[in-house]
């Protein structure tokens, strides 16, 4: 048994009914007037007019770091984890910067004598 189908029936305005509401944006709200360049609205706010352009970061994995600190994979793992050599997960390994080893190196260094 099917249900019978309605028929699409022009559509009727009634008194207090609203009819159909419009799709997106009218045109003319869309388009507004250029802004001059001295205006407030204008300026990026907290920002410089111009990016600086940043530094290249080099990573390292983990076994990179290890042959430069000449230590183990593991010891670089639990420095990792204890938080003392910031690092990046990648998927399922960690990638290092290369300035966090040379700030690791030069603050873990001691003087003896």
């Amino acid at each position: 048994m099917t249900m019978p189908q309605r028929s699409i029936a022009p559509t009727m305005t009634r008194p207090g009914v609203p009819g159909p509401r419009p799709i997106g944006r009218p045109m003319a709200a869309t388009m507004g007037r250029p802004i001059g360049a001295q205006h407030p609205a204008a300026m990026p706010v907290g920002r410089p007019s111009v990016p600086v352009q940043r530094q290249a970061v080099t990573f390292l994995t983990v076994a990179e770091v290890a042959s430069m600190m000449r230590v183990s994979k593991m010891t670089v793992y639990r420095l990792v984890h204890a938080g003392e050599l910031s690092a990046v997960r990648v998927g399922r390994s960690f990638r290092v910067p290369e300035r966090a080893v040379q700030d690791y190196l030069r603050d873990a260094y001691t003087d003896i004598a």
